[in-house]
């Protein structure tokens, strides 16, 4: 548990008290979901508070149990790569992303049905009054969060394997994240009234594909100096990519002399007023030449396979 990043386990703890908190509650005739569950936009009991809440309320055990164990094996690693902050953001645009899909979808289907025509409405066999039926359009659930962090790590590690319950076999990640995002999209379309949120799940992968895409429009303006997005075209190195060229970057091309002048290739000599001791730049090649076979070793058997010490080098390296 101590090894959980911060965020990660902060999002853990609330979730699971949550959970605890409404069964209690319910016990004593509150319905915790009813008032922190996001109500369809029409409804009486809306309020705009609940598409942030409603991400930490869950219908029953195996809803939150999946959706933590999920959360748990990916969100972790994206929290130590992207840092705590940018993984937080990434959280929070997800989850109200995927509340406000659902909103538009129960919108599509209310006019669609012609709901916004009538007072009553046959509920089983007991006819209710149409703010009843509607008050009863509730979404709960860190299901939209969760899918946007499995697209974020999909993204992340593309050719990372995961290795699946059910079926029992090794998948790599992009394909995962894939196969998720075809079965939602054939669910919602092909079921209704399943009580699963199919649109809420890919409204998360939405607005987190669109979140990482802006994040790296930035890093590449900043990193090759363009003001616009058309003038870019080269691919953008991977992750990895990007720290191994950076370790590269600071090696030199030249020879340090005992008289502070330096020989270049092409074997002319050039004065500086500072010497940089040899223990110094025998360091920093070591240090770089480890960063390099870490960074080999993550792209042959993936970032799991790297022990706490070298994942401490590699972002320490990275935040330097």
């Amino acid at each position: 548990m101590f090894r959980i990043p911060p965020i990660t386990k902060n999002l853990l703890v609330i979730n699971v008290l949550l959970f605890f908190a409404a069964r209690l509650l319910e016990n004593n005739g509150i319905d915790l979901n009813n008032v922190l569950g996001l109500h369809f936009i029409k409804s009486e009991a809306f309020m705009p508070y609940q598409l942030v809440t409603y991400m930490f309320m869950h219908a029953n055990f195996e809803h939150i149990f999946f959706n933590m164990l999920a959360f748990w094996m990916f969100g972790r690693i994206l929290e130590q790569v992207w840092g705590p902050r940018r993984y937080l953001l990434f959280y929070f645009v997800c989850g109200i992303g995927a509340g406000i899909c659902q909103e538009i979808v129960q919108y599509i289907d209310y006019v669609s049905q012609g709901l916004n025509q009538y007072e009553m409405v046959t509920n089983g066999s007991v006819k209710i009054s149409m703010a009843q039926y509607l008050n009863g359009w509730t979404t709960v659930g860190a299901s939209g969060a969760v899918y946007g962090i499995l697209l974020g790590f999909g993204m992340s590690f593309p050719n990372e394997r995961v290795f699946l319950l059910i079926p029992p076999i090794p998948l790599k990640a992009k394909y995962l994240v894939m196969g998720y995002a075809v079965i939602e999209l054939l669910s919602g379309l092909s079921t209704s009234n399943s009580g699963v949120a199919h649109f809420a799940h890919l409204g998360g992968m939405l607005f987190g594909f669109g979140l990482i895409l802006y994040w790296r429009r930035i890093a590449r303006r900043r990193e090759y100096g363009f003001s616009s997005w058309s003038e870019y075209k080269p691919k953008e190195p991977s992750f990895w990519d990007r720290l191994k060229s950076k370790s590269k970057s600071g090696r030199r091309s030249t020879f340090q002399r005992s008289d502070n002048s330096q020989f270049n290739s092409d074997n002319t000599a050039t004065r500086q007023d500072t010497a940089t001791p040899k223990d110094t730049l025998s360091e920093r090649k070591a240090r770089q030449e480890e960063i390099e076979r870490i960074l080999d070793k993550v792209k042959k058997s993936g970032y799991a396979c790297l022990t706490e010490e070298e994942k401490k080098k590699i972002f320490d390296f990275r935040n330097n």
